[in-house]
C-alpha cells in the first residue's frame, strides 16, 4: 500500500517536470547526428553541385529565415558558412572569398525567424588563403 502512495505522489511530479520541460527552448543541435549537431562549430563548404552540406544547412535556415534568403539573393551563394552558438543564441558567418567580405548573422530563441545582420566584414589575407585552400582541396 506505501508502494502506491508513493507512486501516487510521483506521477503527478513527473508529468510537471515534462510539462516544464516543454516550456523550455529547445536546440536541434544537442540531437546527436542531426543536421544542427553536426554543423555546430564548423565552417562547410558551401557548393550547389553537387550540393554539399554547407548548401543544404544555407537552404534550410534560408528557408526558416526570410531575411537570410533576402541576403543570399542579394549577394549570391557564400563559399564558406560557418555555425556556432549556445543555449541562447545561433551564431551564422557568410564568407564570400571573391569580394573577401564576410557577413555575421544571429538568431536569438524564442524569436522565430529572426536574424540580425552585421557586415559586410573584411577577411583578412590568412582567412582567405585558409579558406581558398579549402575551397582547392589543397590543405596546408
Amino acid at each position: 500500500m506505501a508502494c502506491i502512495t508513493r507512486l501516487g505522489r510521483l506521477v503527478p511530479a513527473a508529468i510537471g517536470c515534462v510539462l516544464l520541460a516543454g516550456c523550455a527552448g529547445f536546440d536541434p543541435a544537442w540531437i546527436p547526428f542531426s543536421a544542427a549537431s553536426l554543423a555546430q562549430d564548423q565552417i562547410m563548404l558551401v557548393r550547389q553541385e553537387p550540393p554539399s552540406f554547407g548548401f543544404t544547412r544555407l537552404a534550410s535556415h534560408s528557408q526558416a529565415y526570410p531575411d537570410l534568403a533576402i541576403l543570399v539573393s542579394t549577394h549570391g551563394i557564400p563559399d564558406f558558412l560557418a555555425e556556432t552558438g549556445d543555449s541562447d543564441k545561433h551564431h551564422l558567418i557568410l564568407y564570400y572569398l571573391k569580394p573577401h567580405q564576410a557577413y555575421a548573422c544571429r538568431t536569438r530563441h524564442g524569436h522565430a525567424g529572426v536574424l540580425e545582420f552585421a557586415g559586410p566584414y573584411p577577411i583578412t589575407t590568412g582567412e582567405y588563403k585558409l579558406l581558398d585552400a579549402f575551397r582547392r582541396g589543397q590543405f596546408r
